[in-house]
């Protein structure tokens, strides 16, 4: 097994794993339905290369990161390294279409209006390990 089926669980994410994990997968979403989520980056080191993705923007980043036991996406839109909102989506898709309205100014309330799986957050710092 192929270090990235073995960082993805093939039987959850079967999808990501020929791209070679969730950072390209998203960036094939975003081009195959034409949205503009900007560079996806993903860690270099590790079992979250595969697992964990980010898109960046002048608003700030999403982060997204994958479910261990069933099969979806938790995502963070993160300004300045404190969390605005978040959400579980089910479909890469909806993964890209909140990281594509999010990049083109869509305001939290209206992102959580549209995508009623996210949620915006209260305002509590990001807590750093360290």
């Amino acid at each position: 097994m192929s270090d990235v089926s073995a960082a993805l669980g093939v039987r959850l994410y079967p999808d990501l794993v020929e791209p070679g994990g969730l950072a390209p997968a998203l960036a094939q979403t975003a081009t195959a339905h034409q949205l503009d989520v900007g560079r996806v980056t993903a860690p270099e080191q590790g079992r979250s290369r595969f697992t964990c993705a980010e898109a960046t923007s002048d608003r700030g980043v999403v982060c997204v990161s994958l479910g261990a036991q069933a099969r979806y996406f938790m995502i963070d839109l993160r300004v300045d390294g404190e969390v605005q909102a978040r959400g579980d989506a089910t479909d890469l898709l909806q993964v890209a279409q909140v990281a594509a309205a999010w990049r083109a100014g869509t305001t939290l309330a209206e992102l959580t209006a549209r995508y009623p799986f996210m949620e915006e957050m209260k305002r509590h710092p990001v807590a750093h390990a360290g």
